[in-house]
């Protein structure tokens, strides 16, 4: 095997086209919840010619997280890691969500922040969601601030406070977006960079799913108000992940890259009016 790895954590549309994208010359060791998703996608990738480990984890539990960052590190030096992993509003409940995209998201921020090399880097998956979510002051604090065992006990996380699916995703994805910049001082000190990347609406299966759903007609006029006009394919995030990741990033970290076509700015000017539910 090659003497560095990289990990990528949700083997979907995006996962797997980030592997492809960053996989040459390394070990990919490919980590997701289902082992079927887990065996397909190993077999395309060996197939091509990648070195391919695999493990199934819940990112939602910790010791699975730990368990898995300490694999990976048996593997070779853990040069990049990407976390895709995740639930949208139309695939589960708030509090699933919540454990999932928050929980689970600060979770591996931990573990992996404890094996990352020097001159490795990080690139966790946020979302547009996360920019238009607007949160008080108080709450962006607790979310970049309280430890990750004690992040769901947080009272404005309960189930009584959060009545949606699509409120619990957004503001998942604004807390992915405060731990990850919270989290670059320590990955700094190893180091190493840590970024997100909020992606706009992607035709991945997650996406069309949600196209699907009763978000679709609000994403759709989202879509036609952008600069780009057009839906993101799992090939722009990997081209983000790949620069983030990349040598020519090297003074970039703690923030977040928008990869949305022109999605946010438009809601900022005007052009769509984005809700929150």
């Amino acid at each position: 095997m090659s003497t560095t790895v990289k990990v990528i954590i949700g083997i979907g549309g995006m996962g797997r086209a980030i592997a492809r994208r960053l996989g040459s010359g390394s070990t990919l060791v490919l980590a997701d919840y289902s082992t079927e998703v887990l065996a397909l996608a190993a077999r395309d990738l060996r197939d091509e010619g990648h070195q391919v480990v695999t493990q199934k984890v819940d990112i939602s539990d910790t010791a699975s997280v730990v368990a898995l960052a300490r694999a990976a590190a048996d593997v070779g030096p853990v040069t990049t890691v990407v976390h895709t992993a995740g639930l949208s509003p139309v695939q589960a409940a708030p509090g699933a969500i919540l454990a999932v995209d928050l929980l689970g998201t600060a979770t591996v921020l931990d573990a992996f922040g404890e094996v990352i090399v020097a001159g490795g880097a990080g690139v966790f998956i946020a979302s547009i969601a996360g920019h238009l979510a607007s949160l008080p002051t108080e709450v962006e604090h607790a979310l970049s601030t309280t430890p990750t065992a004690e992040l769901l006990a947080l009272p404005f996380l309960s189930a009584k406070s959060i009545a949606t699916s699509s409120a619990a995703y957004g503001l998942a994805k604004r807390a992915n977006q405060l731990r990850v910049a919270a989290a670059a001082h320590s990955w700094g000190r190893r180091g190493a960079r840590v970024n997100s990347i909020s992606p706009g609406i992607i035709a991945t299966s997650m996406g069309q799913a949600e196209l699907a759903g009763s978000a679709g007609e609000a994403m759709r006029a989202m879509i036609s108000a952008s600069a780009a006009g057009r839906l993101g394919t799992a090939e722009d995030i990997a081209a983000a992940a790949d620069f983030l990741t990349g040598p020519h990033a090297t003074f970039i970290t703690g923030t977040d890259v928008l990869v949305d076509g022109g999605v946010v700015a438009a809601h900022r000017n005007g052009r769509v009016n984005v809700g929150q539910g």
